[in-house]
């Protein structure tokens, strides 16, 4: 956003440089219709540029958010499956001495 920002301001600035370049002796009693219907056009052409760039920066910042919300969801889903498995590892490690135990005690 901060680009196109930078972009308009340019092509602004370009756009006044050529206007004064070529309208010689130019006032402010000069300024008629074609001239408002220029500067109106131009604002309302930004504003659709300006709307349609806004509308798919904010669809691509959405989609981001989204995918790292889900990121974060499988890392908390994985570590999950970690404790599962190593309670699950701890357990069969008791049978297994337990198993042991019994074997080497067999009068109980």
């Amino acid at each position: 956003m901060k680009n196109l920002t930078i972009i308009g301001l340019v092509l602004l600035a370009v756009s006044i440089l050529l206007f004064y370049l070529t309208a010689n002796n130019f006032t402010i009693n000069d300024l008629g219709m074609p001239h408002i219907m220029g500067i109106l056009g131009g604002i309302g052409i930004g504003l659709i540029i300006g709307g349609m760039v806004g509308y798919v920066s904010k669809g691509s910042a959405i989609k981001a958010e989204q995918k790292r919300k889900e990121y974060l969801q499988l890392q908390k889903e994985k570590e999950e499956l970690e404790r599962q498995a190593a309670e699950i590892a701890r357990r069969e490690a008791e049978l297994q001495n337990q198993k042991t135990y019994q074997n080497q005690n067999p009068q109980i």
